[in-house]
């Protein structure tokens, strides 16, 4: 089956053809690290963690490559208000997000390069561009001539009379033209600074993605670049400008762009009280949820963060807590039966929705629709007795969930989806003393004494624990 990936150059969806398959190269714009992430940023690593997971399912062998801008004037800024040098405030925050992308379990990018330590790199494209005639220096400054690249705003949809009424030249700018962009900066007096053919600056900051994309993918042409859509005009325009105009070849083949995060229906913003860091999220939250809530939206859709879109999440996270920790106590201690024929084709079936789905566009609400579908059924089969079968299920369940970033692990003896943390197995004393209250019940019950039966079964309900009869025996779950 073809998957098909809406192209945001083209602007319609196209069928998704690598240029050296199965290798398939990725590039997303990273974080620029002068303060903690925040859960804006955690939707763009998790979407195209997800993505990137979705093919190395489908057997495309994935290089993805995300960079870290480290140098920058918001961490000059930060640097100067804290009274510190800009690069402990970058090392600083660098280490934060990669905490939080831990604690997400998001995975790591296969490179993670830093601007600051590919600086010659970036000094060589310019000095190409400018033998190229598509760039010029300036009072120690170099940008990049707009006008001189006939393709200019062919991402955007923009074009230069729509673009020009917008901008301006600002005070301290040496540009010939107010469309044109920085490839290089002069330092200024106590800004940190490395050496050019122009004189003591910095790189701007769209540079350092053309060329870090292009040197760590080792290619001309990008399969997939991937960012924001608040990064479509200027950054990525630029990207495509400065890296084209050198090469001559396509930068990108695919553009992925993801819609922006809101809080209430508001942009989010320190100044209106509605900034949520992944480290506030997290110490409140299952990340689980954050990626249940993320996966309710198209990647790229606009996605509104309220309590009880959150709230919804949880219980959905519940239910595949709850489901998992029923097949672990039904299925504990016997061996696996074999699935019955009706039972594989319901769940060729729903593997073959899911992957259409995401075949789709990347469709994941979709395809977690046909997660819950699944869910569904291994209740009606607990329900029935059919323990064999609910333990398959559970593990096509494991599979699925595995492409949204919910992994296997061990725990309690069980194959379990990483970070769901079913609470019920994390105790080993509430297990043995739960089970002991089942079997005390159901010897009052073959003794024919109801009352302490139902007795027991309040005593539990009264620590928050469900005792629930199947025809397989009682099982329990937390409230």
């Amino acid at each position: 089956m073809p998957i098909f990936i809406y192209n945001s150059l083209t602007k319609k969806k196209e069928e998704f053809l690598p240029l050296h398959p199965p290798q398939v190269n990725i590039y997303t714009c990273g974080v620029t690290v002068y303060d903690k992430c925040h859960i804006g940023h955690a939707r763009s690593l998790y979407i195209f963690g997800v993505i990137r997971s979705y093919l190395q399912k489908r057997g495309y062998q994935v290089t993805f490559v995300r960079n870290i801008t480290d140098i920058d004037d918001k961490i000059i800024n930060r640097a100067r208000e804290s009274g510190t040098g800009w690069d402990e405030v970058a090392d600083k925050y660098i280490a934060s997000y990669y905490e939080d992308i831990k604690r997400l379990g998001i995975a790591r990018a296969d490179r993670e390069p830093k601007a600051t330590e590919n600086i010659p790199d970036m000094v060589k494209h310019i000095e190409g561009l400018i033998r190229g005639g598509y760039a010029y220096e300036s009072g120690g400054d170099v940008y990049f001539n707009v006008r001189s690249f006939k393709d200019y705003g062919k991402l955007s949809g923009q074009s230069i009379d729509q673009m020009i009424s917008g901008v301006r030249i600002d005070p301290g700018e040496n540009k010939k033209d107010a469309l044109d962009f920085a490839l290089w900066k002069k330092s200024k007096e106590g800004e940190p600074s490395w050496d050019s053919p122009w004189g003591k600056g910095r790189p701007g900051w769209h540079i350092e993605c053309s060329v870090m994309s292009a040197k760590f993918l080792e290619t001309k042409t990008l399969d997939i670049h991937a960012g924001g859509r608040d990064l479509i005009f200027p950054h990525h325009e630029n990207e495509i400008a400065q890296a084209e105009a050198l090469t001559g070849k396509q930068f990108a083949r695919y553009w992925i762009h993801h819609g922006l995060l809101t809080i209430n229906g508001q942009k989010m913003a320190k100044s209106l009280g509605n900034f949520i860091t992944i480290k506030d999220f997290l110490s409140k939250y299952n990340p689980d949820i954050l990626k249940l809530f993320f996966l309710s939206a198209h990647y790229s859709h606009p996605i509104d963060y309220t309590e009880e879109k959150i709230e919804a999440a949880g219980k959905q996270l519940k239910s595949l807590r709850d489901f998992f920790g029923r097949v672990e106590q039904l299925s504990a201690g016997k061996k696996a039966g074999r699935e019955s024929s009706t039972l594989k084709d319901e769940l060729d079936s729903i593997e073959n929705n899911f992957l259409s789905a995401m075949d789709d566009d990347f469709n994941m609400p979709q395809a977690l629709g046909w997660v819950f579908e699944l869910l569904n059924k291994g209740n009606q089969r607990i329900a029935k007795g059919a323990i064999a079968d609910s333990a398959h299920i559970r593990t096509k369940l494991v599979e699925l969930l595995k492409v949204f970033g919910i992994q296997v692990r061990i725990e309690g003896g069980a194959d379990l989806p990483a970070s769901l943390n079913v609470e019920a197995f994390e105790d080993v004393k509430l297990q043995e003393s739960v089970d002991r209250k089942i079997q005390e019940r159901k010897e009052a019950r073959e003794n024919k004494d109801f009352k302490r039966a139902d007795e027991i079964r309040k005593e539990l309900e009264e620590t928050g624990i469900i005792l629930e009869d199947t025809s397989s025996g009682t099982i329990w779950r937390k409230k």
